[in-house]
């Protein structure tokens, strides 16, 4: 058998040689040769290309040999059923050798296209979350990939403690989820930096509530997400760049305030990129109003935390102190503290908004561990 050769939406004879290499090896009871192999391997390939299975290819390979057993020269002339035998075997030896080198051939083409298709998968995610291709030709790519960019899109982004790849267990396990529940949406689920992240359009907004569920709470043996942040809606192409900064931007802003909800969204954040835009001006602020807890025993980090809990708590004292892990008394002593030595009292309404915002953007300048 030769090789054929390749022709663009082509099928080739997958058959074509191969009752007269099983009449040979009928007759001389010899081995396939390593060109035939290499040959059949080859032919393979071509068929997988082709869009054949291997299925059909192995069938109608073993249908061509029930059709020419009885007439192969080593069957049909054996002078005895010992002969018949030997030749017999010879030719079940050289069907199986010719069955697995078509499979290896099949399985060959399989891989590379795959890998193919994950390369563009990759670079098509690439260009989709950094906005760095033509918008048109990226819309018109999006639908191989399901999305339909024409419409408004939301990004929601998962981190956990370790990184994610598009093999982790969770991806899997939250494919299955929503597919599952939600079948073929206008969503993508991918991987990014390490973190996970899922498209979907504006009308899937259940998908993406489900999507951090199931990345919180995946259940027991895998590796959950410990953070989700949503970006806002946006339309067009670029929209899913706008949505997956903001998501990004809301998880970097919850690991600088330290805020505890294991689900964000980035239009209860606005405030904070306003209150950084005059990044002087936030600093005086600290420096003013913040400055003097550095006075305190043991610094200004557990004041300023202080400070924060109670504004994350409601002001109820009780709670506050559950959450330091600090009696209700000390909770008090702490307070009495932060007036005396800033002259902000938060039982003051006024003075209590400015502690507040002073105690955000210490946060977000990384005060006080660095200087403002």
């Amino acid at each position: 058998m030769v090789a054929r050769t390749r022709t663009a939406g082509a099928l080739p004879d997958v058959l074509d040689g191969y009752a007269e290499l099983l009449a040979d090896v009928s007759a001389t009871g010899r081995l396939l040769r390593r060109p035939e192999l290499d040959a059949l391997r080859e032919l393979g390939e071509q068929a997988a290309e082709a869009g054949r299975s291997l299925r059909e290819l192995v069938a109608g390979h073993l249908a061509e040999t029930r059709r020419t057993w009885a007439t192969l020269p080593g069957v049909a002339r054996a002078a005895s059923a010992a002969e018949r035998a030997r030749s017999g075997d010879a030719v079940l030896a050289a069907v199986e050798a010719a069955v697995s080198a078509l499979g290896e051939g099949h399985e060959r083409a399989q891989r590379l296209a795959v890998r193919q298709e994950e390369a563009e998968r990759r670079e098509f995610v690439d260009d989709l979350l950094y906005g760095r291709s033509d918008l048109g030709r990226l819309a018109e790519r999006a639908e191989r990939f399901g999305l339909r960019l024409a419409r408004a899109h939301a990004v929601a982004v998962a981190a956990g403690e370790e990184p994610f790849a598009d093999v982790h267990p969770l991806v899997r396990r939250i494919e299955r989820e929503l597919l599952g529940r939600f079948g073929e949406r206008d969503v993508l689920l991918t991987t990014k930096e390490g973190q996970l992240v899922c498209v979907a359009g504006s009308s899937e907004r259940a998908l993406l509530d489900a999507f951090a569920t199931v990345a919180l709470e995946p259940g027991s043996g895998y590796g959950s997400a410990t953070r989700v942040a949503m970006g806002r809606e946006h339309a067009g192409p670029g929209g899913v760049v706008r949505s997956y900064e903001e998501a990004l931007g809301a998880l970097g802003m919850a690991a600088a305030l330290g805020l505890g909800q294991p689900v964000l969204h980035a239009a209860e954040l606005l405030v904070f990129p306003v209150l950084l835009r005059d990044r002087a001006a936030m600093a005086d602020l600290v420096r003013t109003v913040l400055g003097p807890l550095t006075q305190a025993r043991g610094g200004a980090e557990p004041l300023l935390a202080t400070l924060q809990t109670c504004a994350a708590a409601g002001y109820v004292n009780a709670e506050a102190a559950r959450r330091l892990g600090v009696s209700v008394r000390t909770l008090s002593y702490r307070l009495d503290r932060i007036r005396t030595l800033t002259g902000y009292d938060v039982a003051d309404s006024l003075h209590r908004y400015t502690l507040e915002t002073a105690a955000m953007g210490a946060r977000l300048l990384g005060w006080p561990e660095q200087q403002v």
